[in-house]
């Protein structure tokens, strides 16, 4: 990923511009209408290699930094793909980081490959309905038995559950404490066993492409190999992941917001009304150089926490706040290309709806921009906490 004229930055952002954009907005919106996952999408970046962007070289991926990955998922959600593509190629990217940094040897060298080459695609179950954003009182448990434990639960909100292979799946094996409620959880990496596991799809607003389900789970064994890292310690390991996968979200959200504004610029400038184009008025105009100057900022900030990421430096903040700019950029840029269009940007065939639609989970996804501000207010601020 070197060349003597371009960065590895620049490199990657190319060649996934060139590649997500041979699928177009029609591409998309047949996978919308029809509730159909992108496999000739993934297949795609399978072949180019890009699903293993964060694995290392010698478990099969190509060992890219965060800047480079979140540069790949804002290309792909930028070309129209949206949410539909970013979440298909996101989770082959991310979900698999506690495997690789707290995984055994052999679990890292039987299943990143896979995952890397697309063979094998994955879920990853943490949310429950009754515990919203506190896991800390998550009720799915493990319980000990000779050789692993057996598993009981409900997880709500689980993508790809209706074609994945495996599961990651976060259970209490301790009973939860005042003193550490956060301690006596344990992720296990294990088969998704529908004998065992009831998926139920849910319909939702957006994203229709990609798959989200409630889990039943029903007395579900797991060997103790299937254990990540160290009983008791699963959710250390998943705040592991917390930072890169906020930047990655945030890039994603400003590719949301790039898709609509480039689709809102064409149409003010083709669109006649009273003998002018709109994009004259500017009631128009001004709203979209609005929009571009917040997706810029969330930007430049997006790519400050992937830089502090790569060179091993805190970056909580960076990447709270990148989250939150790039979330709400994203969706004002969205929604003022919908405005733009007038009436028609509710039909379908214009593609804004679809990306407002998709654009909108990202204020609530993977937490809410309410638990950004809380923890800016308390960790950066010194504010005494409200929760």
């Amino acid at each position: 990923m070197t060349s003597t004229d371009e960065s590895s930055v620049e490199v990657v952002r190319k060649a996934t511009r060139e590649l997500a954009r041979k699928f177009d907005y029609e591409y998309w919106l047949e996978k919308d209408r029809k509730h159909e996952y992108p496999w000739e999408f993934v297949k795609a970046f399978a072949d180019g290699g890009w699903l293993g962007a964060m694995i290392p070289e010698e478990y099969g991926g190509i060992g890219l930094g965060l800047t480079e990955s979140a540069v790949m998922m804002q290309e792909i959600a930028a070309s129209g793909a949206g949410m539909s593509g970013g979440s298909a190629i996101h989770f082959y990217v991310f979900p698999p980081a506690p495997i690789l940094r707290h995984g055994s040897e052999e679990m890292k060298r039987e299943f990143l490959p896979k995952l890397a080459s697309g063979e094998l695609l994955m879920a990853f179950a943490v949310t429950e309905p009754t515990a919203g954003v506190d896991t800390s009182r998550i009720k799915t448990k493990a319980t000990k038995i000779d050789g692993g434990y057996v598993i009981n639960g409900q997880k709500v909100w689980i993508t790809n559950a209706q074609n994945a292979q495996k599961i990651l799946i976060l259970a209490r094996t301790s009973p939860r404490t005042d003193e550490k409620p956060l301690h006596g959880m344990t992720l296990f990496f294990t088969d998704l066993d529908r004998s065992r596991i009831t998926v139920r799809e849910i319909e939702k607003l957006g994203r229709a492409a990609i798959d989200s389900n409630e889990l039943f789970i029903d007395n579900l064994e797991v060997g103790d190999a299937e254990v990540v890292g160290e009983v008791d310690k699963g959710f250390y390991y998943l705040l592991d992941g917390l930072n890169p996968e906020r930047t990655v979200v945030a890039m994603e959200g400003i590719g949301l917001g790039r898709a609509a504004l480039e689709l809102a610029t064409k149409y003010a400038n083709e669109r006649i009304v009273f003998d002018r184009p709109i994009g004259k008025n500017q009631a128009v105009a001004h709203p979209l150089a609005d929009a571009w100057i917040r997706l810029e900022a969330a930007e430049l900030v997006s790519m400050k926490a992937a830089a502090l990421f790569d060179a091993h430096e805190p970056c909580g903040p960076e990447s709270a706040a990148a989250k939150y700019l790039g979330a709400e950029a994203g969706y004002e840029a969205c929604d003022r290309a919908l405005q733009v269009h007038g009436g028609f940007g509710y039909a379908r065939e214009y593609h804004v709806e679809r990306l407002w639609r998709e654009v909108r989970l990202l204020r609530n996804a993977p937490f809410s921009q309410e638990m950004v501000l809380n923890y800016l207010s308390t960790q950066v601020l010194g504010l005494p906490r409200s929760y």
